[in-house]
């Protein structure tokens, strides 16, 4: 008669506060550094700022720099939002949503100091981000969900992913611009859907009670977080390749706490400088519109592009676009980042089933980023630091979104986090 072991008991982590399955894996030593690389995306970095600086003013090139920032603080921090939700839908691992709550929770704080006091700069009001609660909303949030599971990276981790060369995601943002610009193209169909008037705190209970209230929902985000990775036990997270002591700010992974600070700051900046959140999907409308004049078509006729502020968007040049450049520089900023770490490599090889769920991904994160009015930036991380119930709405939607995304992936072949394995 054959016998089992017993299980392993679980390893805590943490002082037994988050445990885990085993032990966190040991990180290897960072790749040597890859000059080439190095070397072009600096020459971009600087052209791009330079160029905007003279060519439209400080307050774009103040842009390209913020992104330039926050490009290098996404990819040392490996900051994610699409491996959180899986990990913890999938095995249970809420390291990553309680990672997104001191992001949060800093950027509430930075955002209330900044909009409590009306403190803009080049002549900015600061005005927070909040949507209408209605059928786009939750509906674009789980669209999105699905899609960034599909896809492999969130909004924010497709352009910094795309700086670190690998090819696979260039199909991933491609279908997303796709998905944008088939929105733009059926707005009229969705733009009148059943919906509740928007709801920020702000406007009830004021700035101090705003910011009072957003931290004490965060807590209870963590503490139910680590209810469920007590009960369920999950593998630990996987760590990246870096460098130790000193090099480690250049050239290692940071901590996640180092990344969440990081990013909040840079994030604050974008509100102080342009009067309005950090966002990234807007500027996918615009870029894929653009490709559809260049080759002789008129989007500019469609109902979404006659609105007059997004009419005036599209008439200007690309690099005097905020969101676009702040786009733009996340991807170089990672480009830098990746190649000072050695992690900068083409992959040429790209699976068949990963390819498409790559592009139907992509379409999926479009289409619901713009349904929703914002992605895990422009409406999650914006709205839920700015009191508004339309952040808090798109997050447990998407983490719906997520659960199904899942699903979807195995119908692709893709892999999904199993708690027997080593590491997720």
């Amino acid at each position: 008669m054959a016998t089992t072991s017993p299980p392993r008991p679980p390893l805590p982590r943490a002082g037994g506060v988050f445990p885990t399955s085993g032990p966190a894996p040991v990180p290897a030593a960072a790749p040597p550094v890859r000059w080439a690389p190095l070397g072009v995306a600096a020459v971009l970095a600087v052209a791009l700022t330079g160029w905007v600086w003279t060519r439209y003013g400080t307050q774009q090139g103040v842009y390209a720099l913020l992104g330039l920032g926050l490009g290098v603080a996404l990819f040392h921090s490996r900051f994610g939002f699409t491996s959180a939700w899986r990990q913890l839908v999938a095995v249970g691992n809420g390291s990553g949503l309680r990672a997104h709550a001191l992001l949060l929770g800093t950027t509430a704080t930075l955002f209330a100091l900044v909009l409590g006091t009306g403190t803009g700069l080049f002549g900015s009001t600061p005005t927070p981000t909040s949507s209408p609660l209605g059928l786009a909303l939750v509906a674009g949030a789980v669209l999105f969900g699905i899609g960034m599971q599909l896809g492999g990276a969130c909004a924010s981790g497709t352009l910094y992913v795309v700086g670190t060369g690998q090819t696979s995601i260039l199909l991933t943002l491609g279908g997303f611009i796709t998905g944008t610009v088939l929105y733009a193209w059926a707005f009229p169909l969705v733009d009148d859907l059943p919906a509740l008037p928007a709801f920020t705190l702000a406007d009830h209970i004021g700035w101090a009670g705003s910011w009072a209230v957003t931290l004490l929902l965060l807590a209870a985000v963590v503490g139910l977080t680590s209810v469920v990775q007590r009960r369920r036990v999950p593998p630990p997270a996987e760590e990246p390749d870096t460098a130790q002591g000193w090099a480690r700010a250049l050239r290692g992974s940071w901590p996640k706490w180092v990344g969440a600070l990081a990013l909040a700051f840079l994030g604050a900046g974008v509100l102080l400088a342009s009067g309005s959140a950090w966002g990234i999907t807007s500027a996918f409308t615009l870029w894929g519109s653009k490709l559809l004049q260049a080759v002789g078509l008129h989007p500019e006729g469609w109902q979404y592009w006659q609105q007059p502020a997004l009419a005036a968007q599209l008439e200007g040049p690309v690099l005097a676009d905020r969101t676009s450049l702040t786009d733009l520089g996340i991807v170089l900023g990672a480009a830098l980042a990746s190649a000072a770490g050695g992690a900068w490599a083409l992959h040429r090889r790209i699976p068949l089933n990963t390819a498409v769920a790559a592009v139907v991904g992509g379409v999926l994160m479009g289409i619901g980023a713009r349904l929703a009015s914002g992605c895990n930036i422009g409406q999650y991380l914006a709205g839920i630091a700015s009191g508004s119930a339309s952040g808090w709405i798109w997050g447990l939607a998407a983490l719906g979104g997520t659960w199904l995304g899942l699903r979807a992936r195995r119908l692709f072949g893709l892999s999904v986090p199993a708690p027997r394995d080593s590491s997720c």
